[in-house]
């Protein structure tokens, strides 16, 4: 049986990594004069000192998952997922989502597409209480085919308040909350499966969903962060999109293993076993049932699990570097 990988589905995201890389290494210029970016390029969101403030900029988009609502033609949830993969990326850093700006690139314009999308982005700006301020919308026939939906979020946080990781040590505790399922990452590999074991229109087996509405569940929206940081003492956070596990390689150079995590859901078991996928690569790949984490000292604990229902350690912070799942280091 044909073992699945995200690389054979069309992401490769180590070579994605070096190719952000290869860019970053060429932004080196820093504006001059008021209102510089504060620290460098790399973490969740980028920072600009703006006195006693900090204005936080984040982008992203649906990705992949836009072809799910194309094949259900249902695009009502979509524009949660968009507001969501945004401002997850502020909360991470103790910053608070205020205004937002979303990109459409399609090939041609569709009234009853735009009046889902904005459906969806209306909801998820008011989970994340996010006033949505303007927009682009652009037909590109010839260079796009379909609908792209993307956006950037502005945010705001006094600048001792900032979460960077960078009180993260040894002996700290990962406590992992909760995803509402496979959010907006990893698509491409699940379509893959899906449409060579399954279609959309069926059932995932005990479920009440077909595997179409599985995929579509909107990304989860973590507003309840600014309260626990309110609360107790967090030490850095981690939203698990794109690459993962991974993502907790961005927060400290210490290792975080991972020795309990949060049960998958269904969806990701029958991903997994249809696809002849492994462990390694699933948590590579996807965010596995844990959408966010908190990293805090033991005494945090028992503050992030009143906030946050579902919310319980999944492992620690170690001197030995690397991201271990289980004891295996999956990099």
């Amino acid at each position: 049986m044909t073992e699945h990988t995200y690389r054979e589905a069309g992401v490769d995201i180590d070579l994605e990594a070096r190719a952000v890389r290869a860019l970053v290494a060429n932004l080196t210029y820093q504006r001059t004069g008021a209102f510089p970016m504060l620290g460098g390029v790399g973490h969740f969101a980028g920072l600009i000192d703006c006195g006693p403030y900090a204005l936080a900029l984040a982008v992203d988009g649906v990705g992949t998952k836009m072809l799910v609502a194309d094949a259900l033609c249902d695009w009502r949830t979509v524009g949660i997922d968009c507001i969501a993969m945004n401002v997850n990326d502020l909360y991470v850093m103790n910053i608070e989502p205020v205004a937002f700006v979303d990109y459409i690139a399609t090939d041609a314009l569709s009234i009853e597409k735009m009046e889902q999308l904005g459906q969806g982005l209306n909801k998820g700006a008011r989970l994340a209480n996010m006033n949505i301020v303007g927009g682009e919308t652009a037909t590109l026939r010839g260079l796009v085919n379909g609908l792209d939906l993307a956006g950037t979020c502005l945010g705001i946080q006094r600048k001792e308040k900032i979460v960077t990781g960078e009180n993260i040590a040894p002996g700290d505790l990962i406590v992992g909350v909760p995803s509402s399922g496979i959010h907006s990452n990893g698509l491409t590999l699940a379509r893959r499966v899906v449409e060579e074991y399954a279609s959309y229109d069926t059932h995932l087996p005990g479920g009440a969903k077909t595997f179409g509405e599985e995929l579509l569940t909107p990304t989860r929206i973590y507003h309840e962060v600014l309260g626990v940081t309110e609360a107790c003492t967090v030490h850095g956070m981690c939203h698990v999109t794109g690459g993962g596990l991974l993502n907790f390689r961005r927060l400290a150079d210490y290792g975080f293993s991972i020795t309990d995590p949060l049960e998958p859901p269904a969806i990701f078991r029958w991903l997994q076993e249809a696809g002849n996928i492994s462990d390694v690569e699933m948590y590579r790949t996807f965010n596995m049932g844990m959408g966010y984490a908190f990293v805090v000292p033991p005494g945090s604990v028992g503050a992030v699990q009143s906030a946050v229902p579902g919310a319980r350690v999944v492992g620690e912070v170690t001197e030995e570097p690397g991201v271990w799942l289980r004891g295996v280091d999956i990099q």
